[in-house]
């Protein structure tokens, strides 16, 4: 099993920056992707990125430019940078990753909130 936790959320203003991080613990040798994935408020979860173990990253378009996934295998961790946030980029963050080299994960941070205001 593979516990995820997030760090690094907060309140910004749009045209701010972030930095997200997230800690795998557990048995974590066995993991593939790793990814970032949104909700907002009486929105459905979207994927924000996701990086392979090899480090081939995926953006959705609304971020690309101005996010960015990096992942350190020895620490296992990954982490979001985030720059130029706009009010629509409000979401609860999570960090998610499994042991397949797909886009379906399988194990879940708690979240972390990011409330960009204008």
């Amino acid at each position: 099993q593979v516990q995820l936790v997030e760090s690094g959320g907060g309140l910004v203003q749009a045209g701010g920056s972030l930095r997200l991080s997230c800690q795998a613990s557990g048995i974590v040798f066995g993991i593939n992707y790793m990814g970032w994935y949104r909700q907002a408020p009486g929105k459905q979860r979207e994927l924000v990125a996701f990086i392979t173990r090899g480090g081939r990253t995926n953006y959705t378009e609304s971020v690309e430019g101005r996010f960015t996934i990096s992942r350190d295998n020895v620490k296992n961790t990954v982490s979001l940078q985030m720059h130029s946030l706009k009010p629509e980029d409000t979401a609860v963050y999570y960090c998610a990753a499994n042991n397949a080299p797909r886009v379906v994960f399988d194990f879940w941070g708690q979240g972390t909130q990011v409330t960009v205001s204008s």
